[in-house]
């Protein structure tokens, strides 16, 4: 499988809008958050695209799957914080509504990938 450049790849794009959701949609949570929960969302939603662009990047299929590893681990927390943001009545089901789609459909794409990756190698 050959990608040329992981802004190429629609698994990363969806993850850019997956963290843009996540900036905008932290902006409706408690002043007192800020430096807690909603730092912690930030990071978790710009490691999926990170993690995507950097195990591409190292030119190693073995490499490459461990970064689609990490970039799902963020994908998991960032729906477990989310889910928290609803239970503690931060924000509700409707706010975090496309957030958690996108995040669905990045989480099935990475776990597409790494099959690919895996029947390639």
């Amino acid at each position: 499988m050959y990608i040329k450049n992981f802004q190429e790849m629609v698994v990363w794009q969806k993850a850019m809008d997956v963290a843009k959701s996540i900036y905008l949609l932290v902006k409706k949570l408690p002043k007192e958050e800020v430096f807690s929960l909603s730092d912690q969302m930030r990071r978790s939603a710009v490691s999926i695209p990170s993690n995507i662009a950097e195990g591409q990047a190292r030119n190693s299929t073995k490499e490459f799957m461990h970064f689609i590893a990490v970039a799902k681990g963020s994908e998991a927390e960032l729906k477990t914080q989310l889910l928290l943001c609803v239970k503690v009545g931060y924000l509700s089901e409707a706010d975090i509504s496309e957030a958690i789609d996108l995040l669905i459909e990045v989480g099935k794409m990475l776990t597409a990938l790494t099959k690919k990756l895996i029947t390639d190698h």
